[in-house]
């Protein structure tokens, strides 16, 4: 692909603004010398302003998502993107969320540009387990596990069954719950099944990647081996 067009694609400006960079000298080789459009070059060697570029089309993020945020970008409010340098949401192919997490639910959130990947986890047939801790605002009642491990509760409003969930209570009011699918407010409708209500929620793995100790609102790129890490053994 020739550079102007790479990085355009990389979402560092329109392909005329690309070419002013390499004019005024911006884009160069990682020993300094200056980068002309129609230089043969590896994306690992490109520098602008002597910065490493981002990495190429196959991208992979987590995101501690903070509560009040949306994972949009038209809704109105906070959206995820803003804490993201505002040229990932310019890249192509374009940089999605890898499912949803509603505006008060905090915790691991995947974003990539590479659709199969996407579709590989979210799709019913892969059965991730997603792990969620949950602040509840009353004490359970002691038939909540039984309930969500029977795979017979029915949410309101749908006629299919869940898959069974499991249950751990860490404290009258607070549970970690892991769940295999992917449900509108699943974790919530769930609890409300039970005669509850969930105050907080915050998901803390997905499959086997964990958020691990990433502060809330903070990215980091995953590195090649770790998408692996979301299948364990089926990858």
């Amino acid at each position: 692909m020739k550079l102007v067009r790479h990085l355009a694609n990389l979402g560092y400006g329109s392909r005329r603004q690309v070419t002013a960079m390499l004019h005024d000298g911006r884009v160069t080789r990682a020993d300094g010398t200056p980068l002309y459009p129609e230089d043969p070059v590896g994306h690992d060697e490109i520098r602008i302003d002597d910065q490493p570029l981002d990495p190429p089309s196959g991208l992979v993020l987590m995101l501690h998502k903070p509560v009040g945020y949306t994972c949009s970008t038209r809704d109105t409010g906070r959206l995820i993107y803003e804490l993201l340098p505002s040229r990932f949401a310019a890249r192509k192919p374009m940089l999605s969320t890898v499912g949803r997490l509603d505006r008060e639910t905090s915790g691991l959130l995947l974003l990539t540009d590479d659709g199969q990947l996407l579709h590989r986890i979210i799709s019913p047939k892969s059965h991730l387990p997603k792990v969620y801790e949950a602040e509840l605002a009353a004490d359970l009642q002691g038939h909540e596990a039984g309930l969500f491990a029977s795979g017979t509760l029915v949410l309101e409003t749908e006629t299919t069954p869940l898959a069974p969930a499991g249950l751990e209570v860490l404290a009258p009011r607070r549970v970690r719950l892991t769940v295999t699918e992917g449900r509108y407010h699943q974790v919530r409708r769930m609890f409300a099944a039970a005669g509850n209500h969930v105050i907080t929620l915050h998901r803390q793995k997905i499959g086997g990647l964990e958020l691990g100790n990433l502060p809330a609102g903070q990215w980091r790129v995953l590195q090649a081996s770790e998408p692996a890490e979301i299948f364990g053994s089926s990858c």
